[in-house]
Parts: structure tokens; C-alpha cells; sequence
């Protein structure tokens, strides 16, 4: 056990530390309410201020759906973290005495774990009672049992970069009891005891590890690593709901691809996510395609890097590394060598509601991501050039609020090196998006609906409300999306002769 001193914190970690609480307020606020008692920062805040990393405050949370995002998706768990955490020696029920009249609000719902949360100077902190906990090792819950030291509370934490505490008293002490700040200085990622223990408490902390991977770009001590290849299978035993958590905050991370390689080489993925390591698959010499899982990892760092700065958009990046899972489903060796993936996009779609509707994804999250796979090929039936502006309207209508997204996805799901065939494949993408705009300023691209509405279709044709109605205004829209806007001499023209060849009731 490896003991740190202050002056073992360089002067710009110990600024960047004061620079928080400085920021935060709120502490001094605490620190003066539990008088008396010990009162410490811990866990990511610590941590990310010792990496110079300020903590966001929950308000710019937001910005992590990215742009355009549905309100499903920047409103969920996953894309906001808790503001602050502390840690003290005062039981809760002392702790919810002490900071009454200070809270603006106050919550009980992890009391039974030992933890007050309060809302106040608009920031969430989450206070928890020193703990001892044991666990049965057939769930991830403790047997909750409250302890008496700082050391011991922070011998519990999943990784040693967060077990390290700052006091908020009046010296703003720092331990660090296993070395934590050594490893965040050499971006190594440790159990503070031995890797198979901790991770038998908890096995999500499999997930965090690779997430961890992927926020902080550290590396896994091998131990570790060791452990969690041993041990993936465990992960079974966590709620999806949890684990999907993790999945999303490692893809929002600043480096997925390392998290997502070391998912699959630990045999993480195939407990969340099969279909991934099943992109996998095996090239023979004389059945050439494209490494599939290479491919999707490639589209993904394409993806990201057409994001705007500080805005990660979750339903792009499941889009970018999911859109080929429908692949080994439909994949058939043609004569003379050849591989063909014929309507891959379509199991794909249904593959990626399965997949991630398991995983308890919002529903428009899922509906999101499913639609830009289904989507994906569309372009690449039309890349020589011959877009109709029915083509176009269909396109548009059909990607609806997420052709933005879509048009990224589709500028990066080209990865070949040939040069003049890339350069060929983005030339006749700069076109269509051209005949967008260009119908855009002529037409309503975003509601393309019929020029005759349901009261229209029933007085011109002298019948009720029923199906019929529906089925003369699908007639209507087809004839706008092939045709464009008619005047309502047209479309009333075109009605009652469509309407002449139907058989009657």
C-alpha cells in the first residue's frame, strides 16, 4: 500500500484541485455544515482535476447527444454525470440533519447505501457515509456496512485513480493510500487490491475498465486485464440498463476505438454485444471482402471526426459501428470468388432494434439508429450519378430528421484507399447533397404531403372516412414524390382517374 503525502502533488495538480473548490463553492457551504466531522472530495472529481480536467457542470451535459439529437437522447442518464461526491464519517441521518435550511432539495433514494443527495448553488452532490461493504458475489448489491476510516472507504472503489480523497477541511489534505496518483500520472488503470476480488464484487467494473480506456486513454495493468479476460463471462449477472450505461459512455468517450478493441478482445462483447466480434469473420483466399470489423471501427473514427468540437453524438457513433451487423447474416460466396452481402442493410436494421432494445435503449434512440442502418446503402444505388428528383425526395423524405446524420454516415462509410475512387464516391455525394439544397429552396422536402388533404379526398370522391381514405391519400403522396408539387386542378385530376380504376365496395 502505497502512501502519498501532499507534497507529493505537483503545484499544478494542487492548483488545479483549489481551482475546483474554488469553482464549487457549494464545498465550503458543506465543509461549514458537517463541523465537526471528516468531509472529503472524492472520485472523478478528484481525479479530473488532478488530470486538469475541470468537472462540467451538469448544465452543459446536454451538449453530449450533439447536434440535432432527439430529446430522448440528450435527456438520458447516460449523457450526465453526477456534479460532486463526497465522503464522510457522519452516519446519514446526521448528514440529513445537518444540511437542513442549507439544500434546496434533498433526496433519500440511496439512503439504505449510506448516501444524502442535495441539490444546491445548482449542483448535485451526492454525500455517502464511510463503508466496509462485502458482497454475496451472485449480484452486484453489498451487505451496506458503515465504516469508521477514510483508508478503508477508499480500499472499496473500483480503480486506484478513484481512490484518492481531498479534504475539504481547513489544510485540504490529499490521500492517496494505493498510489492512485502515480497511476493517473502514467495512465495506467489498477485495482487498489487484487483485480479477481474487486471484480468479483462487482463485475460492471469490467465495463468501467474499457470505458475507462476510452475516456482517459489509459492503459489496463496486466493483472487486470488478465482478470477481466478470466472473468467477462461474470457480466451476465449485471442489469442491461447498466451495462448499456457504460457502453454509451465509452462510445462517447475520446477514444472508442481502443475501448471498443479491448470490448471485443476480452470477451466482453460477446456477453453485451455479439453482433460486434461476429464482424469478425473469416477471409479465405479465395473469398475476398473487406475486414468487416475494421471497416466498422474505421467508419466510426470517420464519423466522429465530422462531429462539431465538444458535442459527441451517441446515436451517430451506434450508427457508424453498427450499420454492417447485418453482414455475416447475409453473407454468400459468389462464383469466381466473389462475396456478396445482398440486402444486408435491412436484417441489419432489424439486428440493431433486437441488439439494442436489449440493452433497454430509449425507444427513439433505437428507432434512430435503426433507421440510418436501414438507410446506409441508399446513396450507393444512385453513386453513378442518376438522381431523379423523385430519388431525391424519397431520400430526403424517408432519412426525415436525420438526414444530417445521415449524410455523415454515409461520407464515412467509405474506407477504400483507392484514391480516385474515393475521391469519385465524395464528388457524387457533394451532388446529391447540391439537388437537395436545391429542391429544398423550390419545395417543402422536410412534410411532403399530399396536395389534396383527407377532407379534400372524401368530398371529391363522396365517400366516408374509412380506409379507402387512407388509401387515396398514400396514392397522392407517391404521385408528390414522383412528380412534385401539383396544383389542385392536377391533383384532383389525377384522384378521380386513379380513383375510376378501383374496385368499388
Amino acid at each position: 500500500m502505497a502512501e502519498t503525502n501532499n507534497h507529493q502533488i505537483s503545484a499544478a495538480q494542487r492548483r488545479a484541485v483549489s481551482e475546483l473548490v474554488a469553482k464549487a463553492p457549494v464545498l465550503d457551504d458543506l465543509a461549514t455544515a458537517l463541523h465537526g466531522y471528516e468531509v472529503h472530495l472524492v472520485g472523478g472529481s478528484v481525479r479530473d482535476a488532478l488530470l486538469g480536467r475541470l468537472l462540467l457542470h451538469r448544465s452543459a451535459a446536454q451538449r453530449l447527444a450533439g447536434p440535432g439529437a432527439s430529446s430522448s437522447a440528450a435527456q438520458d442518464p447516460y449523457s450526465a454525470a453526477q456534479d460532486l461526491d463526497l465522503t464522510t464519517n457522519a452516519r446519514p441521518a446526521d448528514v440529513l440533519r445537518l444540511v437542513e435550511g442549507l439544500a434546496e432539495a434533498v433526496w433519500t433514494t440511496g439512503i439504505e447505501f449510506g448516501t444524502v443527495g442535495i441539490a444546491h448553488r445548482g449542483w448535485r452532490i451526492e454525500i455517502t457515509t464511510y463503508r466496509a461493504d462485502t458482497y454475496d458475489r451472485t449480484s452486484r448489491n453489498p451487505d451496506v456496512r458503515f465504516g469508521t476510516s477514510l483508508a478503508a472507504d477508499l480500499a472499496r472503489r473500483d480503480f486506484t485513480i478513484n481512490a484518492m480523497a481531498f479534504s475539504l477541511g481547513a489544510d485540504r489534505t490529499f490521500t492517496d493510500p494505493y498510489g492512485g496518483l502515480a497511476d493517473l500520472v502514467d495512465r495506467r488503470l489498477r485495482t487498489p487490491g487484487a483485480p479477481e476480488d474487486s471484480l468479483a464484487d462487482d463485475p460492471l467494473r469490467m465495463m468501467r475498465a474499457v470505458r475507462f480506456v476510452s475516456q482517459l486513454d489509459v492503459t489496463l495493468d496486466p493483472a487486470l486485464l488478465a482478470a477481466i479476460i478470466g472473468m467477462s463471462a461474470e457480466l451476465a449477472r449485471i442489469t442491461p440498463e447498466r451495462v448499456q450505461a457504460e457502453l454509451s459512455k465509452l462510445l462517447l468517450g475520446g477514444h472508442p476505438r481502443r475501448g471498443l478493441e479491448l470490448f471485443v478482445s476480452t470477451g466482453l462483447a460477446d456477453v453485451v454485444l455479439p453482433e460486434l466480434p461476429a464482424l469478425q469473420m473469416e477471409i479465405d483466399e479465395h473469398h475476398q471482402h473487406k475486414d468487416v470489423y475494421t471497416h466498422s471501427l474505421t467508419v466510426l473514427e470517420q464519423a466522429i471526426a465530422q462531429e462539431p468540437d465538444g458535442e459527441p453524438d451517441l446515436v451517430l457513433r451506434l450508427a457508424a459501428l453498427l450499420h454492417d451487423i447485418g453482414k455475416p447474416a447475409t453473407r454468400r460466396h459468389e462464383p469466381r470468388g466473389g462475396v456478396s452481402f445482398h440486402h444486408h442493410e435491412v436484417v441489419g436494421a432489424r439486428l440493431v432494434k433486437s441488439r439494442l432494445a436489449a440493452l433497454r435503449y430509449p425507444k427513439q434512440v433505437i428507432e434512430d439508429v435503426s433507421r440510418l442502418t436501414y438507410l446506409h446503402l441508399r446513396f450507393h444505388g444512385f453513386s453513378g450519378g442518376e438522381w431523379t428528383d423523385s430519388a431525391v425526395r424519397r431520400y430526403v423524405t424517408d432519412a426525415g430528421p436525420l438526414l444530417s446524420r445521415l449524410h455523415k454516415l454515409v461520407r464515412s462509410d467509405s474506407t477504400t484507399r483507392n484514391q480516385r475512387r474515393a475521391r469519385a464516391l465524395a464528388d457524387s455525394y457533394d451532388l446529391l447533397e447540391q439537388r437537395i439544397a436545391v429542391l429544398v429552396q423550390a419545395e417543402d422536402l422536410a412534410r411532403v404531403r399530399p396536395d389534396l388533404d383527407g377532407n379534400a379526398i372524401m368530398a371529391l370522391l363522396d365517400i366516408p372516412a374509412g380506409p379507402l381514405v387512407g388509401k387515396a391519400w398514400r396514392y397522392l403522396k407517391e404521385l408528390r414524390m414522383d412528380r412534385g408539387p401539383l396544383n389542385r386542378d392536377e391533383a384532383e385530376a389525377e384522384l378521380l382517374s386513379w380513383w375510376a380504376d378501383q374496385p368499388k365496395p
